[in-house]
């Protein structure tokens, strides 16, 4: 009889020697099929060759997170107060523009609908300046009642950078003079007086900003001072500012600083008046209904801007981050969106210098 090529010779005499192996192999090809249906059921597949089969570990760490979402410190995160639509979609943008020299993030968007016009890296996270200050008023607003006074500390008038630069130590200043001084100047000196008044200290009043920031639902916002002097540990992005900067303008106290170019104010020094004016490039050369926000620069931040606008009922809100030409890119991409998506006349301006 000729050999089988799936018996090997003598297969038969070890079979009738050990009958136990037909049920071990039985046995085998039961449990084979009992694995199969497991994996089909399940809905599984088994290890592809030179995979490492998925251990508990590895299935928990791919899964989708169930908790809440948190803050870049760790706090749980709200919703915020400003739905931005069409954020992570440039592709239905209604303005579209080239820049030589883009920012490396900026953002566009209707400050009551949220609508977003514009975008370029919305999300990234990135150094803001004194940007940081958007959110020490914030607070300080919140903190501080309108007739409250704000003592000039040491630690005030130590501190490094933009400065209103004649603050009294000791004396105490109008809060209204000091919101001055820390949105037309970017004063940091006024920055740290404003948080040591409304918390205490500047480390309590950081803790402050980053539980006001998960309030607010920044979900790529951090600070770590309240000038935003030092880059490290503090940054934000361009969706998240926009949050801010709409939460800034719901504050009238706020709201009537960053409109204003110049201002006179009462003052304890020689000649009893403190002279201060804004670096918003968009209100330097007259845009029309420029209504603030924020400058901001450091080396690592480069320079950054946040500003708004507004022309027959429309809000507009404009966010370049990191920009050679911040002025000139945020006016126009304002434009664009006044003339072309709200099909508002063209307003009369004044040119904006090369750079600025």
């Amino acid at each position: 009889m000729s050999g089988s090529p799936f018996i090997s010779p003598g297969t038969g005499r070890r079979r009738r020697r050990a009958p136990w192996l037909r049920w071990a192999a039985a046995g085998a090809a039961l449990a084979a099929a009992v694995a199969a249906a497991v994996v089909l059921l399940g809905g599984g597949s088994s290890p592809a060759r030179g995979h490492r089969p998925r251990t508990a570990a590895r299935v928990a760490a791919h899964a989708p997170a169930t908790g809440p979402r948190l803050s870049p410190d760790g706090l749980p995160l709200a919703t915020p107060a400003l739905a931005l639509r069409g954020i992570g979609d440039p592709a239905a943008d209604a303005v579209s523009i080239h820049f030589h020299h883009p920012p490396r993030s900026g953002l566009l968007f209707d400050l009551d609908s949220g609508r977003v016009l514009w975008q370029r890296a919305a999300e990234r996270q990135v150094p803001i300046a004194s940007l940081t200050k958007m959110m020490t008023a914030l607070l300080a607003v919140r903190s501080i009642p309108p007739d409250g006074l704000v003592r000039v500390t040491r630690a005030a008038i130590a501190t490094n950078g933009s400065k209103v630069g004649v603050l009294p130590l000791g004396r105490h200043i109008p809060v209204r003079t000091m919101l001055y001084g820390l949105l037309l100047p970017s004063g940091n000196d006024a920055a740290v007086a404003l948080a040591q008044r409304a918390a205490g200290s500047v480390g309590r009043f950081v803790d402050r900003m980053n539980h006001e920031a998960a309030r607010l639902g920044l979900g790529c916002t951090r600070f770590s001072s309240p000038s935003g002097y030092y880059d490290q540990g503090n940054f934000s992005c361009p969706a998240d500012l926009a949050v801010l900067a709409h939460a800034d303008l719901e504050q009238p106290r706020i709201a009537s600083v960053t409109r204003t170019y110049s201002a006179v104010l009462p003052f304890p020094i020689k000649g009893g008046k403190l002279y201060l004016y804004n670096n918003n490039p968009l209100l330097i050369y007259g845009y029309p209904g420029t209504t603030g926000l924020k400058t901001g620069y450091t080396e690592a931040s480069g320079r950054c801007l946040v500003a708004t606008a507004e022309r027959d009922g429309v809000r507009l809100g404009v966010i370049v981050l990191d920009s050679d030409a911040p002025g000139t890119q945020a006016k126009q991409l304002l434009d664009r969106a006044f003339e072309h998506v709200y099909h508002l006349p063209r307003a009369a301006e004044q040119p904006m210098p090369k750079g600025a």
